[in-house]
């Protein structure tokens, strides 16, 4: 009987990742927040906070998330001092400057390393611009990644959803195939009790068969062993019979023939004197061979007892156990197809009683809630996420402006530089670069604060979010913080999954779903609900075996043989024994006639050569006569001869053994008859209960083969932990790694103000044009030769 696998649904791809990519930048920002915290998720002290505490309690606990939170509270407070001093320290440069003082006083004092040190500040305001300009990259490259990762996230959400779905959608599907299934063992069943004639009864005949073939065989092997030799005794009578004629019609011819020769003999008179007639007489008298009529009455009695008649009627009474069966069952098989409905009816009802299907309403009204309000915020996310993408754009830029400004500087500064020109005769293209610093100076210091703002928030948010919610999940801590009843306020996820009374495990759930568990297994539906209960059918199976209990077979009585049939068969076998042949056969091995008339003729040849005229005629015709003779008597007995030789060792060989095997054709039928009157009862009762075993067993097994699909087939649950990891892909590895590499990058940028302020208010001092000149005689230095007179330097106004 063949039940079939369950088939499982195939599923769509999973979460299309976004068309940008920075894993390095990505690991940085993950060995940065380790670093920050490397603290494990405190799972006793969020718990601690659902439940109610006294003030002392809310206090120490606060205290220890304090000492948690510590590495992102020190950073908070670099961020918060950096909001306000960077300002701060720029209107107060701005306004020293003005009073000038900071650098705001037009002078540069010359020395001697002024190129040197020209130099240094170029190529380190060179380096700051290109780390800047490599964070701007990465916060434009995370910025774009950001929101490709909010876009795509309705599609993969609404993709994940529908896999699950899918799922759900399967679990009915493959309840109601199992339940189909039952069809199977039903067919079988009603097919086998419809037909119970050809299948119980060819059961039962076969069992009687089985004791009754080999005595038949025997029986019917002895009646051919009789009716052989019999019909061997019939052919030694017809040939004695023949040969009896045969013998009287030649002896007169023999006889005949002798006068004739005797005749001739008297007229050819002394040479013919000496030839013997005496072997013109048959040599054997078969009127003696003994006579076979004793054993042909008693092998025909046998014949004519109608025993193979009777043989067969032992197997048609067997051919006709079939039939009696179907009619003597009527009322079982009505009352077995009652039941078989009912057994159908239970099956059927086993569909609203399986837990498996309130999991799916449940879960089901849960992700439909969950696609409707992702509908309903679809629009609005993805609005303010494009406000956002243009807002992280404008301060993207801001950095990239004051990158450009110091780009600038760096061109223009050196290009409009000559060394041999007076700090106040520097051209206007130098001038412009020093001005370029300046700029990017002065939008640095209005400007840095807004996106060290940006930057605290984003790091606060995404960055407690990630280590929190990611790298919990990665540790599997996040599933035993879910465990924690009571902890998400309205979420139950025993009443998610429609088990009001039990305690479900998260941990312990996406492990198994993991290994794609079935469902069954997953949520132990077997301590809430017994399959053995839900599939018990032993109340109809009970009353099947209760009309099978009183179901009376009877068939025709069976008899081998009768005592007369018995008695004819021994006395054959006894009377049939051959009489004694050895005489016989020796008359047979000798020659018909006592003389060879051949010989003789050849005689009377010989003979007739010296013979007179008159008597010479006679005798080459009476030479001619024996030769014809002889070879019709060679014709006419050869045949029945050796016809009744065969014949006699036919019946010799055949008889041997007649006495023996007749004795144990006839114990072997005794025996068996003995065995049917005793067992016959018993064989149609065990064969009865061969039948409704055969028939009980196509439920066994189908309840065997259910229990096994439902407990490790059904909803095998992989694809809920694959939509776990697709939620946590994407809100991890696309979302969150993009929130936190763009406040990664704009935090580099940030702190990279700071130097980039410094050096280039530092370079642009050495290309701006001064206001006031600082004169240095010295030959070695870049001087002009008309203040070469001069020995130490000398400070000058110049207007």
């Amino acid at each position: 009987m063949e039940l079939g696998n369950i088939s499982q649904p195939l599923y769509g791809p999973g979460p299309e990742a976004p068309g940008s990519s920075t894993p390095g930048l990505v690991g940085m920002v993950h060995g940065f927040l380790r670093l920050v915290q490397p603290n494990a998720l405190p799972i006793e002290l969020i718990a601690d906070f659902t439940q109610p505490q006294s003030e002392e309690a809310i206090g120490e606990q606060v205290r220890e998330l304090l000492l948690y939170e510590l590495g992102f509270l020190v950073c908070m407070a670099i961020g918060l001092l950096f909001i306000i001093l960077v300002p701060l320290v720029g209107w107060c440069f701005c306004c020293c400057r003005c009073c000038g003082n900071c650098g705001g006083r037009m002078y540069q004092k010359q020395g001697r390393r002024m190129g040197c040190r020209r130099r240094a500040l170029w190529a380190s305001v060179l380096l700051v611009s290109a780390l800047l300009l490599a964070g701007d990259v990465c916060a434009f490259i995370s910025n774009t990644r950001f929101s490709q990762a909010v876009s795509s996230t309705f599609p993969n959400v609404n993709n994940t959803l529908d896999n699950v779905r899918t799922y759900l959608a399967s679990i009915p599907q493959q309840i109601n195939f199992i339940i189909d299934s039952s069809d199977v063992p039903l067919g079988h069943a009603n097919r086998s009790v419809q037909d119970i004639g050809p299948n119980l009864g060819g059961m039962i005949a076969s069992g009687i068969r089985s004791s009754t073939d080999g005595a038949l065989g025997s029986l019917q092997s002895l009646l051919q062993g009789m009716e052989t030799l019999a019909a061997a005794f019939g052919s030694v009578a017809s040939t004695h019979s023949h040969l009896e004629e045969l013998q009287s019609n030649y002896s007169q011819r023999l006889a005949g023939l002798r006068d004739s020769l005797n005749q001739t003999l008297r007229h050819c008179g002394h040479p013919c004197n000496n030839v013997s007639l005496d072997g013109l007489a048959f040599s054997s008298n078969f009127s003696m061979i003994p006579g076979v009529e004793q054993q042909l009455e008693a092998l025909g009695d046998v014949s004519g007892s109608n025993i193979s008649a009777d043989l067969e009627k032992v197997n048609s009474t067997l051919d006709k156990t079939p039939a009696k069966v179907q009619e003597q069952s009527r009322d079982v098989v009505t009352k077995t197809q009652d039941q078989l409905g009912l057994i159908g009816q239970k099956i059927r009802s086993l569909k609203e009683q399986l837990p498996l299907l309130d999991v799916e309403e449940s879960v089901g009204a849960f992700v439909g809630n969950a696609v409707s309000v992702l509908e309903e915020y679809r629009e609005p996310i993805i609005t303010l996420d494009r406000l956002r993408w243009r807002v992280c754009a404008v301060l993207c830029c801001i950095v990239l402006l004051v990158v450009l400004c110091n780009v600038v500087g760096l061109l223009l500064g050196p290009l409009g530089l000559k060394e041999s020109v007076l700090p106040t005769q520097r051209s206007s293209l130098s001038n412009a670069g020093g001005n370029f610093f300046m700029a990017g100076v002065g939008f640095s210091f209005i400007f840095s604060w807004l996106l060290m703002l940006l930057v605290l928030i984003a790091f606060v948010l995404g960055g407690n979010i990630y280590v929190l919610v990611c790298e919990s999940w990665h540790s599997q801590q996040l599933f035993q913080l879910l465990d924690t009843p009571g902890l998400i306020p309205g979420f139950n996820l025993s009443e998610l999954l429609g088990q009001e009374g039990s305690t479900a495990n998260f941990s312990e759930m996406y492990r198994q779903c993991q290994q794609d568990a079935a469902l069954w297994q997953t949520l132990h539906l077997d301590q809430s609900v017994s399959l053995d209960e839900l599939l018990n059918i032993s109340q109809y199976t009970g009353e099947i075996s209760k009309a099978f209990e009183k179901m009376n077979i009877t068939l025709s009585p069976i008899s081998l043989l009768t005592q007369r049939q018995r008695d004819l068969l021994l006395n054959a076998s006894r009377a049939g024994q051959p009489p004694d042949f050895t005489p016989t056969l020796e008359q047979l091995n000798q020659n018909v006639t006592q003389g060879s008339l051949p010989d003789l003729a050849a005689e009377l040849e010989k003979l007739a050569d010296k013979a007179g005229v008159e008597v010479k005629e006679e005798l080459k015709a009476d030479a001619r006569k024996l030769r014809e003779l002889d070879k019709e008597m060679q014709m006419s007995f050869s045949g029945p001869l050796q016809s009744l030789k065969e014949n006699i060792h036919s019946v010799q060989s055949g008889a041997v053994q007649l006495e023996a095997q007749t004795k144990a054709a006839l114990d072997k039928a005794s025996e068996t008859q003995e065995f049917l009157e005793r067992e016959t009862a018993n064989i149609i009762k065990n064969e009865t209960w061969a039948f409704l075993e055969e028939l009980l067993g196509f439920f066994e097994t189908y309840i065997s083969w259910a229990k096994s699909r439902l407990t490790g087939d059904v909803a095998r649950c992989k694809p809920i932990a694959q939509t776990l990891d697709n939620v946590e892909a994407i809100t991890c590895d696309y979302i969150l790694d993009s929130l936190n590499a763009f406040w990664f990058s704009l935090g580099w940028c940030t702190f990279f103000l700071l130097p980039s302020i410094i050096l280039a208010v530092k370079l642009a001092k050495f290309y701006r044009r001064m206001d006031i000149a600082d004169v240095y005689r010295n030959e070695e230095l870049e001087m002009p030769p008309t203040f070469n007179f001069y020995k130490i330097p000398r400070p000058s106004t110049r207007h």
